[in-house]
């Protein structure tokens, strides 16, 4: 056993400050407000804190087609009426608006979530957390669901850099089907997502029987769940696969989505999770030991998400957070009973039968036994961690240009964040 863990947590306050539209459901500046009660509960003591690079477009291009990197780097709010068929090409729209400063928020999340990765990696510390990332349904050459860049597969090749096999694990009450589809092919990476599945719930993929393809054949699991799974139908659930998924992969890092609309209450989720309830998933991939990388997803009822990312913040650096929340710059929120874990209540009947939550088990459990054993991977060198090409000097900000050794350095003072932070959308809020 690991006697303290050594948490490193990344934060920009920039990347709260996007805002993607008055009716739109995502509402990044619950970032801030989870910054700001981490800040509040003093978890920031025991943690490092870092802002995270900006990632290069070159690296988010390690996943993504460059065309579509660059498609995102240059189209702005007032230019977008002239690219209607690249919009429609790379799936910007509705769901997916252009806003000011789209660009810059994807370079933040995705560089925290490489950042990540690369401190993992070289052994900087245990647990890596980044609440912005998480954003799971990204494909390879368009957006999709509220997702432009999709960090989670960016870090999870960082980590197959150091590591043979890496185990992705999704909590959000949406498939990750982004994720999947990048590792659908390959043993390197098992996928494991749990969630709503059927009724058309976006994103309409995550059958039990999509079960990865080729040498990937097996290596993707889908837990597809019914409106109104409780906590103890989800957590024992999720103990009796992961343990059995572990054992079994035996990955070397895992990388933890943990998407907040599963909570009971999110304004587009279904599921009747509790705080505890999902923070006890937490819980159970901490106690394996091995190098984490935690990240955010979805939640869109931002007081909930606020408490959630706290509250498992807490769950990862092992301190008791008192229920009453202290007094900080969002506290008007969290009325009126300013506690950390929201009342709990059954929105709805709780669909998941017993013999149901059993069949899924057992088909689970049964791809899993197509695996006799972790497979053997052909180890190649190593490729270096930040690899920055020769820019066009003159179209480039040399300011932006900060190398990996700079940024690793620059620990945030621990009053930074407590200024400046402003809410873009409360009085805007639909709901």
């Amino acid at each position: 056993m690991r006697s303290k863990d050594r948490i490193s947590y990344f934060y920009d306050g920039d990347v709260g400050s996007v805002y993607f539209g008055p009716n739109h459901p995502m509402k990044p500046h619950r970032l801030c407000m989870t910054h700001h009660l981490v800040l509040a509960y003093e978890l920031h003591k025991k943690m490092e804190i870092y802002r995270p690079h900006k990632a290069y477009p070159v690296e988010l291009a390690q996943f993504h087609s460059a065309d579509y990197v660059e498609f995102l780097h240059r189209i702005t709010p007032d230019t977008q009426h002239l690219y209607s068929e690249e919009l429609m090409k790379y799936n910007l729209g509705e769901d997916c608006p252009v806003f000011e400063n789209l660009f810059e928020f994807c370079q933040i999340y995705a560089g925290g979530t490489v950042d990540a990765a690369r401190r993992l990696n070289n052994q900087l510390c245990d647990i890596a957390i980044n609440w912005a990332g998480g954003l799971h349904h990204a494909k390879k050459c368009q957006a999709s669901g509220f997702c432009y860049i999709n960090d989670l597969v960016l870090g999870i090749l960082e980590l197959l850099k150091h590591h043979a096999r890496v185990l992705y694990i999704d909590i959000d009450v949406h498939h990750g089907d982004g994720v999947e589809e990048a590792f659908y092919f390959t043993d390197r990476v098992m996928t494991v997502s749990f969630h709503k599945f059927g009724d058309m719930f976006f994103p309409g993929t995550g059958d039990v029987k999509e079960v990865g393809e080729r040498e990937g054949k097996f290596y993707a699991i889908n837990v597809p769940l019914k409106d109104g799974i409780d906590d103890a139908s989800f957590t024992r659930l999720f103990k009796t696969i992961i343990s059995k998924v572990v054992e079994i992969y035996q990955p070397g890092a895992i990388v933890l989505q943990c998407g907040a609309d599963s909570l009971a209450g999110d304004r587009l989720g279904c599921f009747n999770l509790s705080i505890d309830g999902h923070a006890e998933c937490v819980r159970i991939v901490k106690k394996f030991n091995l190098p984490l990388l935690v990240t955010g997803g979805g939640g869109y009822t931002k007081e909930n998400v606020a408490r959630c990312w706290t509250f498992e913040t807490g769950v990862l650096l092992e301190s008791e957070l008192p229920n009453e929340i202290p007094d900080n710059e969002y506290i008007k929120y969290f009325a009126p009973d300013y506690s950390l874990k929201i009342p709990h209540w059954h929105i709805q009947e709780n669909l998941n039968s017993k013999s149901y939550v059993g069949t899924i088990k057992m088909q689970v459990l049964e791809n899993l036994r197509n695996i006799q054993h972790a497979p053997s991977v052909q180890m190649q060198e190593v490729p270096p961690d930040f690899y920055i090409p020769d820019f066009d000097e003159d179209k480039q900000n040399l300011d932006e240009r900060v190398d990996q050794h700079t940024q690793d350095k620059h620990i945030q003072r621990d009053d930074e964040y407590y200024d400046g932070d402003n809410d873009n959308d409360h009085n805007m809020e639909d709901a």
